[in-house]
């Protein structure tokens, strides 16, 4: 068989001759041989040199590759028809022109039919959500496969009813009145890299029933370019139906806020720290200070960032000499600090530690932060510090206090020297305490799922999305502020069950209530005080500032330290601690 190119190159020639043969003849001007032969190079050349149109193949041929065509076709005929004739022969160009356009086109569309009427048989059917570049790409893809695309969907009106390279546009209820006389389709693909959450649910729970499988095109942010989107199709799953990317999420104000900076992140490389790692490097920290207790943790980390030079700190934030070492060393701009035990019913069994990394831990790395000025410090919160149940609530809400007050430590010569912020949010998807990995494996093994409540409630963000909010809150702070961010509407932990095991279509998989676990809530609160403040962002409130006196805050930690009456002198502190040791 020819080569592409040889074969794309004997074409231009031998329709330019005939459409030249056909305008010269109903014109009644002599071939001219010398005109002919200058487009025909002229057309080749501009395949190759321009436009590169010998690679493309016609076999996915596209409307971008009829635009090339009709620009290759056009262009040579402005600049030489006037050279031969001395005037421009508007009706000798146009209607060359068409004609080469018309039988151009003809040889593609044929060609293009051919191969995908007779190329791979088409014995599954396939709709694409999404008649957006997105959709189209993937149409254009499954072409020689074996899935034959039968419609595109798309909510806008104004593309209903039009159609795609020969695939009709439908709205969501037309699609569904054609499946309920042709029966269930293979395949569904949602190509819709930017909708919401409750978008990709409405689509999901909506079309599910009437489809053997449904696949999604990852967020937008994840798309790069020149990958193949068929091979980046995935399995819907429970994440693409609980992600909440927040509509003002301003990675401008991100980027101010890092670039440039040398940061410190503790806990760097737990699940929170990680990812902020990540987004640090991203935004253009000039240096990234990646400080972990847990080997395996800091090494995974490091490795996987290791092309933007981070420093590894193998250290515990309870260790305050080590600690004032590492800031005194490196001199950080901004600390964000992630570090702590997070995981209630192992924090319930060891309380001593969970005060000394958490409380103890989080005061050395503010008094180090005020010591060596570092000009921003953000303290990452969790949505159990509100009306604490459990130890880690309680531990969470006394290092809130300290952020708020310590402020008070910064009068040096009446200069405020570090601004300390604090930022609250609830579960993210996918984290090392989360139940979707515990689900899975669960899932993975046959069943049962356990879930210890059929009332327990809980909020969820992704992991890269609060991350990013925790930034943003953290660039506009002053100081002495607790950000609360926007987690959504709560979910009922025994309806997330449900909802992945038909997301694995593991509908013999049962649901078992092991009954709550020491110190665990059935609602988590974001907030305490109704009439918190607004910020500039939808997706970010202000708290309550609660003041507690730095001095015996100092002096009510040391003694929480050496009491063997922990739990009392939590609730001293904390007031609103109610502790609930023992499940319901």
């Amino acid at each position: 068989m020819p080569d592409k190119r040889i074969l794309n190159f004997l074409i231009i020639i031998l329709v330019s001759i005939g459409t030249f043969w056909w305008t010269f003849f109903i014109f009644h001007i002599d071939f001219d041989w010398k005109l002919v032969s200058t487009v025909i190079l002229c057309r080749i050349l501009a395949s190759i040199l321009i436009f590169e149109d010998y690679s493309l193949s016609w076999s996915k041929a596209t409307q971008k590759t009829f635009l090339i065509k009709t620009i290759v076709a056009f262009v040579p005929l402005l600049v030489y028809v006037p050279l031969f004739y001395g005037e421009v022969r508007i009706a000798v160009t146009l209607n060359e022109f068409f004609t080469y356009l018309v039988a151009m086109n003809f040889l593609m569309y044929l060609y293009y039919y051919y191969t995908n009427q007779t190329g791979v048989a088409k014995t599954k059917s396939l709709v694409i959500y999404g008649a957006g570049k997105a959709g189209n790409k993937l149409e254009s893809e499954f072409r020689g496969s074996e899935y034959r695309v039968k419609y595109f969907v798309d909510d806008d009106k104004i593309l209903q009813g039009r159609s795609i390279d020969g695939v009709k546009v439908v709205s969501r209820v037309h699609l569904l009145d054609i499946i309920s006389k042709e029966g269930k389709y293979e395949l569904l693909v949602i190509a819709v890299p930017s909708a919401s959450s409750q978008r990709i649910k409405e689509i999901h729970e909506n079309l599910s029933p009437y489809f053997k499988q449904i696949k999604i095109l990852p967020a937008i942010e994840k798309i790069l370019v020149e990958q193949s989107y068929t091979k980046m199709l995935q399995d819907i799953s429970i994440e693409d139906l609980l992600a909440r990317r927040p509509k003002d999420l301003n990675k401008t104000v991100i980027q101010n806020f890092i670039k440039g900076k040398k940061v410190l992140i503790t806990g760097a490389g737990g699940s929170i720290g990680s990812e902020i790692s990540r987004q640090c490097a991203l935004y253009g920290a000039s240096q990234l200070l990646l400080l972990d207790h847990s080997e395996y943790n800091l090494y995974t980390i490091v490795e996987e960032l290791q092309q933007y030079k981070p420093i590894h700190i193998m250290q515990s934030v309870a260790n305050r000499e080590l600690l004032e070492s590492t800031f005194e060393k490196y001199k950080p701009d901004i600390v964000i600090h992630a570090a702590a035990y997070k995981h209630v019913p192992l924090v319930e069994e060891n309380i001593a530690e969970a005060i000394i990394n958490n409380i103890v831990g989080t005061k050395n790395a503010i008094d180090c932060a005020i010591k060596h000025k570092v000009k921003k410090f953000v303290f990452v919160s969790t949505d159990k510090a509100v009306r604490p149940t459990n130890v880690m609530g309680a531990t969470k809400r006394i290092c809130e206090l300290y952020a708020q007050n310590a402020v008070s430590l910064e009068d040096l010569g009446g200069k405020k020297t570090t601004e300390i912020v604090a930022v609250r949010f609830g579960n993210v998807l996918g984290s090392s305490g989360s139940v979707i990995p515990k689900f899975k494996e669960q899932i993975a093994l046959g069943g049962p799922l356990t879930v210890t409540h059929p009332e327990i409630t809980r909020y969820f963000m992704l992991v890269p999305e609060a991350c990013e909010l925790v930034l943003q809150a953290a660039s506009i702070g002053v100081g002495g502020e607790i950000f609360i961010l926007d987690m959504g509407e709560p979910i009922k932990i025994v309806d997330l069950a449900k909802k992945m095991i038909t997301l694995s279509a593991r509908e013999d998989i049962k649901i078992e209530f092991s009954g709550l676990r020491a110190g665990e809530k059935l609602y988590e609160e974001l907030l305490i005080d109704e009439s918190d403040a607004k910020t500039e962002y939808e997706s970010i409130t202000v708290a309550g500032k609660t003041v507690y006196d730095i001095t015996k805050l100092n002096q009510d930690i040391e003694e929480l330290t050496k009491t063997e009456k922990k739990l009392e002198k939590l609730k001293e502190i904390v007031p609103e601690f109610e502790h609930h040791p023992n499940s319901f």
